[in-house]
């Protein structure tokens, strides 16, 4: 059944809901309206509301949900009034208008999608001591602007907080670090907030993923961030996504390995840091290489400067690193090519200088644009350092400093034989062995030999008899 509106194209207010009434019952019920307060005129309650144009009925034992795809030019506030909805999915369609201010009452509420549509306007505002049971809240990918929602300070069991591809501008407030404390997942990129990352962010003790890339944030790097609890360590168990015990699953777009992937199943193993895109300045700070658990780090687009932290190597599981685009200087450290899991590498477009590292993982990453554009670099797979002394085979790739592997294959063979000799001479009863051993064979080479000389002799003398 669905639930048809007629009017106006400019006013056509259609939404495609699909609810879930209990465990065992579902309701929708068909009907005609015109005008323009089809959401609005208050006949309806939440459990009269009905889909419009559904696509599918999300049959849930534990949660109603409400999950819709539609093309509309307009959104109303009905879904306000659906007191017990748990789950509200309107992404991906082309819903327009403000967000209503009455969203933040439906205390049910867990989880929220609404991007990739084309919602503007301020996120409304919430009272100063409101409840929110938002876990998950996603606006990204519309034309929002303003400020940080401050409605964000009540949701405190908030995990997922993406609303990035927008307009929303000023300070990231400091309250985020005490006030959402159960967020794993920031993603504010592609705004226009400016000034400098806020330290408190480290007070977050289950922040895993961390994306601010594209805004207008300056300063440096807080070395705070080095204490971020949850990515000091690898995630090796996920819950898929899950959300609340429910079958939905949370996902997230994320930048990975130069392309936007979306992560949905395997998010809760997923731990990275995208700074790019901005004006931070000053060093790296060294503290952040104690976020070993980290899978991805993109600094790049920055003014950066100093030289790349000597402990890179304690990102053990780090797959992809990008620093490019920055005024980094120095050598790259050695420590570098400890990176066992590197699979994505780019140091392009800095000040760096000296030999490139070797190692087993950094051999494998063959292409000279990594280190693009930093002129006093050499070593494979650039040309030769000046004062290299050993060859560098541009054809294929390979250093000929594993020679030092074929002397010592040489110099364990000759080790060995001379340890053979010495036991051979040290124990009489192995060198006596050894002796009549030697005795035998050189009797039956002997015998060998002498036969057909005796067997001639014999045939010479059998024709001189006769």
């Amino acid at each position: 059944m669905a639930v048809h509106a007629r009017g106006s194209p400019s006013l056509l207010i259609c939404l495609c809901f699909c609810i879930l009434l209990s465990s065992s019952e579902r309701l929708a019920m068909s009907m005609d309206h015109d005008g323009d307060d089809f959401f609005d005129d208050g006949s309806f309650s939440d459990e009269e509301v009905a889909p419009a144009r559904a696509r599918r009925l999300y049959d849930d034992r534990r949660s109603n949900v409400l999950n819709s795809n539609t093309s509309t030019n307009k959104s109303g506030a009905a879904f306000c009034r659906l007191l017990s909805l748990q789950i509200l999915d309107l992404s991906n369609n082309q819903l327009s208008g403000d967000l209503p201010d009455c969203w933040w009452q439906m205390e049910a509420l867990q989880f929220m999608d609404l991007s990739n549509n084309s919602f503007s306007g301020e996120i409304p505002q919430a009272p100063e001591f409101h409840y929110c049971s938002l876990e998950s809240l996603h606006l990204a990918g519309n034309r929002f602007t303003g400020r940080f929602p401050s409605v964000v300070g009540g949701c405190k069991q908030l995990a997922t907080l993406d609303i990035g591809n927008n307009g929303f501008h000023g300070d990231i407030p400091r309250w985020i670090g005490s006030e959402v404390q159960a967020l794993k997942i920031l993603s504010l990129k592609s705004n226009k907030f400016t000034g400098g990352i806020p330290s408190e962010l480290s007070q977050l003790p289950q922040l895993q993923l961390l994306d601010l890339s594209h805004n207008s944030l300056n300063g440096s790097i807080p070395r705070e961030i080095g204490n971020l609890i949850s990515m000091k360590n690898p995630k090796i168990n996920s819950s898929e996504g899950s959300l609340g015990g429910s079958t939905y699953q949370d996902r997230i777009d994320i930048i990975w390995k130069g392309q936007e992937l979306i992560f949905q199943r395997i998010l809760e193993l997923m731990t990275g840091i995208d700074l790019s895109g901005n004006s931070l300045s000053h060093c790296i700070p060294e503290e952040l290489t104690n976020l070993q658990g980290l899978r991805f780090l993109n600094l790049s687009g920055n003014n950066l400067s100093c030289s790349i932290p000597l402990n890179i190597g304690n990102f053990k599981y780090l797959e992809s690193l990008d620093l490019s685009l920055n005024n980094l200087s120095g050598a790259i450290p050695p420590s570098i090519s400890d990176l066992q899991s590197l699979d994505k590498l780019n140091l392009s477009n800095n000040h760096l200088s000296g030999k490139i590292p070797t190692g087993s993982q950094l051999q494998t990453l063959t292409d000279p644009s990594i280190y693009a554009n930093n002129p006093g670099l050499c070593g494979p797979p650039l040309s030769p350092c000046a004062n290299d002394s050993s060859p560098y085979d541009v054809r294929n790739g390979r250093n000929y400093d594993d020679q030092w592997l074929y002397y010592c294959v040489i110099a364990g063979v000759v080790f060995g034989f001379w340890l053979w000799c010495g036991m051979l001479i040290s124990i009489p009863g192995w060198r006596r062995s050894i002796f009549l051993f030697v005795d035998l064979i050189q009797d039956k080479v002997t015998i060998v030999k002498l036969k057909p000389i005796d067997q001639y002799l014999s045939k010479e003398k059998s024709d001189s008899f006769l």
